[in-house]
């Protein structure tokens, strides 16, 4: 357990393990618990995760778009308070080690396993041949306790899953899959200098450039946002497609901050998609965008104060 930096004398870790894609509230029940055994076992608490997503190396054509990439994730995790994030470069090495490999040269071996808290749906080991039984099978043998959690479930009685979370998004649901989140479906980037066309029309724009190529996003369109800048958020709207009023045909992230002043070049900005407003169209001229936006501007801080009204939105935003 060195290499996990924890204080000398530790005598072992409360480990959970997943992908964690999009954290949602499956997610976060299952850390809560490991925190709350953590505190009552008095072991460091450790989650262990994968980069990149398993199914990227065992089989590629399957592989998800990806709720929460690298840091996104890393970012969701960092926040519950847990003494250590683990992530297990996931290579075609790892992915053929037997159940009983990975229990004594992962968990043992690295993490120092002495609680194990798993899902209700957790496989391991090559081809997933591990479960539930297996663990507590090797548990017994080798001195670590497994608790199995249950799924998490929405109002309908159905799990949350990662996977119902990508089709919400995917499918422009942005209500459903804050549901499932707990919190606005969000992306983070840095924002790029632009060509200056928002500012020309007196709608600045801050342009943002993803982190990671394999985010998922909603469709095309307009939306109604929340950024989180390094001043603290700001509602506000984005346009997420092409420019076509200039000609412009390349796909990006355009968002106008509503009472916001500063630029915040190369800074890394976290923007929350709140509600859909309208597809993304060409105008006979400038005058005639101007005009939309101007009501666009209406709609979504309407649809921001109701939004907020709701619960949903976290913290105060400008509206």
């Amino acid at each position: 357990m060195r290499e996990l930096g924890l204080p000398s004398g530790t005598t072992g870790t409360v480990v959970t393990v997943g992908t964690f894609d999009g954290f949602h509230r499956g997610h976060q029940d299952l850390v809560a618990r490991l925190l709350d055994a953590s505190a009552r076992l008095n072991l460091p608490s450790v989650v262990l995760t994968f980069a990149p997503h398993p199914l990227e190396v065992v089989r590629p054509a399957d592989a998800p778009a990806l709720l929460t990439p690298g840091y996104e994730r890393l970012e969701a995790l960092a926040g519950t308070g847990l003494d250590r994030v683990v992530v297990l470069p996931f290579t075609r090495d790892v992915a053929e080690l037997s159940a009983e490999r990975y229990v004594q040269e992962v968990l043992i071996g690295t993490l120092g396993v002495r609680r194990l808290l798993i899902g209700h749906d957790h496989g391991f080991g090559r081809n997933r041949s591990g479960d539930e039984n297996t663990l507590r099978a090797l548990g017994a043998i080798h001195g670590f306790d497994v608790e199995v959690v249950g799924a998490v479930k929405d109002d309908g009685g159905t799990p949350i899953s990662s996977s119902r979370v990508r089709r919400a998004v995917a499918a422009g649901d942005l209500a459903g899959a804050a549901r499932m989140l707990g919190s606005p479906y969000a992306a983070s980037g840095r924002v790029v200098h632009g060509a200056g066309r928002g500012r020309g029309i007196g709608f600045r724009t801050l342009n943002l450039s993803l982190a990671d190529e394999r985010k998922l996003l909603p469709p095309l369109g307009v939306y109604a946002v929340r950024v989180w800048t390094p001043e603290g958020p700001f509602g506000g709207m984005m346009n997420f497609g092409a420019r076509p009023t200039f000609g412009v045909d390349e796909v990006g992230l355009e968002a106008h901050l509503f009472d916001a002043s500063n630029d915040w070049y190369g800074a890394t900005v976290r923007l929350e998609f709140v509600e859909y407003l309208r597809a993304v169209r060409r105008f006979e001229d400038v005058s005639a965008l101007r005009a939309q936006l101007e009501r666009d501007e209406l709609d979504a801080r309407s649809a921001l104060t109701s939004f907020a009204e709701s619960g949903t939105l976290r913290g105060s935003a400008s509206l």
